[in-house]
């Protein structure tokens, strides 16, 4: 039985960061929506935006690699870091990992 995944929420507008259990197969989109964390997601999250945005501060290096796609959508995104990704490409693998994450400030419009 594979150990679930952690994900902390960190968030740039003052609110106290909150830790959720997420499963593989999971996006971080998903983890923070069935969690009631308001995260943009005009697309729908199918990489079709770049309001999902976050920045990955641990565990980056366990999810899925980057795509062409995404990262130019992220390109787009505001203010991009080098740990920037979009939250609906996050998707959890099968093992269990600890992800720290940072929700950017979600009072935009566009992108």
């Amino acid at each position: 039985m594979l150990t679930p995944s952690t994900i902390i929420f960190q968030f740039q507008d003052g609110q106290p960061a909150q830790t959720h259990v997420a499963a593989s197969g999971e996006s971080v989109l998903e983890v923070a929506l069935n969690n009631g964390i308001q995260l943009q997601h005009n697309c729908g999250g199918v990489c079709g935006c770049s309001t999902c945005h976050i920045y990955v501060d641990k565990g980056g290096n366990d999810l899925p690699e980057i795509s062409d796609k995404e990262e130019d959508f992220i390109d787009r995104a505001i203010n991009p870091r080098i740990t920037s990704r979009l939250a609906c490409q996050c998707v959890l693998p099968n093992e269990s990992l600890h992800l720290v994450v940072t929700v950017p400030p979600q009072n935009f419009l566009g992108h």
